[in-house]
């Protein structure tokens, strides 16, 4: 629940998206609170709670580079963007985690996965599950989709790509997330 109420913590806060490429700091970079896309959800809440996936995700593409995709060009990692992209994390959390096959049953997913969607017009997504559910016992989920970080019953709203289950406890803290 900690990875919960960290990214619940970004409701009101982060209230704008935007996913322009910035020079960030390495490691421990992030663009300015109050903007972000969906990947900033997740990076934030799990930096939140003393894991900095800007480093774990830049020293596993370093060490595994063909095993993640190849969709921006790029010849070599880049720690400013790389963790900020909906694939690279779902690459991650498939080699570090628990990666099971999305449900369309409410009862498989625990507050604290992460889920991918696909978005109309080919575009990735990911988001937090909440410990919350709807009325129809759907899990809520901790995500920003345009509007700012927020929590909205939108699990089955698109296609389903990817539930993943990573303990941030299992994993020590990097330097950066102290």
């Amino acid at each position: 629940m900690r990875l919960v109420d960290a990214a619940r913590a970004q409701i009101g806060v982060t209230t704008q998206y935007n996913g322009r490429y910035e020079r960030i700091a390495y490691p421990g970079g992030d663009v300015p609170l109050e903007r972000g896309v969906c990947t900033d959800v997740v990076i934030r809440a799990y930096r939140k709670v003393g894991v900095d996936l800007q480093e774990l995700v830049h020293k596993d593409m370093k060490k595994a580079w063909d095993a993640y995709p190849h969709l921006w060009q790029l010849k070599r990692p880049d720690p400013n963007i790389d963790h900020r992209r909906v694939p690279n994390l779902a690459t991650y959390f498939k080699r570090h985690g628990k990666a099971m096959t999305p449900s369309r049953d409410g009862a498989a997913y625990q507050a604290g996965d992460i889920v991918t969607w696909m978005l109309p017009g080919n575009l990735p997504h990911i988001g937090i599950v909440a410990g919350q559910r709807s009325g129809a016992g759907v899990p809520l989920v901790i995500h920003n989709i345009g509007n700012g970080t927020q929590i909205e019953d939108r699990l089955f709203a698109y296609p389903l790509t990817g539930h993943y289950r990573w303990n941030p406890d299992a994993k020590p803290a990097l330097s950066a997330a102290r």
